[in-house]
């Protein structure tokens, strides 16, 4: 008897114990408040919907109440030439756009966005940067910048004028003003055409009031989503660019402190949404120019487009003497091209 008393007291601290353990636990992890997160794209609204908002609903459905990232669309913050300072104070915590636009502070910016027929299709960026190397040339550039890390590169939709007058030859480019990248601009500049830096919603207003005479910041695709084939009247078919290539950017010690599993469910996102606008920009592309019945589509000849794509060969030798590091990036993107022309179709028709 005196052993079965002995045995039930102990049992029952224990029980209690446990209770009260449990008891105290629960609360614990409840109270917890979530790891918040403000984070800025490079999109407008209506981009946005495509672009990286599905992505971001994901992940927070995911991440049970333990992670919630507030997006922001262009501008809403901070403006967009200022995100990567924003982003290194901890002003965001993170960043879709791409290192062009952002200035980010290192060589290999220049890459970013539309780096002149560095591409063809939307598949050329992320095969250049899984299979050729430029993941780990970009992991290099932003591990010597303070504050900032680099997660990811993925493709978006190539880099056409759209226009209110038809462009129908080289000629046609000499004054235009647009609505570009820096780079993109700084190239295309050699054909007269002069590159306008705005922000992201006053493009359209501009291009009403004659202050822009088009976009040649995105395929079809964007022109229909965000409004702008409502205010211009002709594509031109031939592209600078076959994709645009964006980045995600974190703040160096906000990962730092994101769990781990929090850590792989965002790269895991990143990676659908990738995906997404593979397909999303493929069949926009072409549907628009098939079925959007806004924009007359134009050409230049391609003897005389070949004359820019020429042009863009002698700018990528000029950008490999800015560094090591992007006469590096070059090297690749050269071996790439030749690659791709002796593998023939599909990957190059001519």
């Amino acid at each position: 008897m005196e052993k079965r008393r002995d045995f039930l007291k102990k049992a029952g601290v224990a029980s209690a114990s446990a209770v009260t353990a449990s008891t105290l636990a629960a609360p614990y992890v409840k109270a917890q408040s979530p790891i918040r997160w403000r984070m800025q794209t490079y999109a407008g609204p209506a981009l946005a919907e495509h672009v990286i908002k599905p992505q971001i609903d994901a992940f927070n459905a995911v991440a049970n109440g333990e992670m919630v990232i507030e997006l922001y669309n262009a501008d809403q913050l901070v403006p967009h030439g200022e995100l990567f300072r924003a982003l290194q104070q901890g002003t965001i915590d993170a960043v879709q756009s791409d290192d062009d636009s952002i200035a980010a502070p290192v060589d290999v910016s220049v890459f970013g966005a539309y780096f002149p027929f560095a591409s063809r299709y939307s598949l050329d960026v992320p095969t250049l940067w899984h299979w050729y190397g430029l993941k780990e040339i970009w992991e290099e550039a932003y591990a010597e910048v303070e504050g900032v890390k680099w997660l990811s590169t993925g493709s978006w939709d190539p880099c056409n004028f759209a226009t209110t007058k038809p462009i129908r030859s080289l000629a046609d480019l000499n004054g235009l003003r647009m609505y570009m990248f820096p780079t993109g601009g700084r190239f295309m500049s050699r054909f007269g055409v002069v590159p306008v830096a705005l922000p992201y919603e006053d493009v359209e207003v501009a291009i009403q009031t004659g202050e822009l005479d088009g976009v040649a910041w995105s395929g079809i695709t964007e022109d229909y989503t965000v409004g702008w084939a409502d205010v211009t009247q002709y594509y031109l078919t031939n592209p600078i660019s076959g994709a645009w290539a964006g980045s995600y950017f974190v703040n160096a010690d906000r990962w730092a402190e994101m769990p781990d599993h929090l850590k792989k469910l965002f790269e895991l996102t990143i990676e659908s949404s990738h995906y997404y606008r593979l397909h999303w920009y493929w069949w926009g592309e072409a549907h628009y120019r098939t079925t959007g019945g806004k924009l007359e589509l134009t050409s230049i000849p391609e003897e005389e487009w070949a004359t820019v794509e020429a042009a863009a060969i002698e700018f990528w030798d000029e950008i490999a003497q800015e560094s090591d590091r992007n006469a590096r990036v070059v090297e690749i993107l050269k071996n790439y091209i030749s690659t791709m022309e002796a593998a023939g179709p599909p990957y190059r028709y001519r």
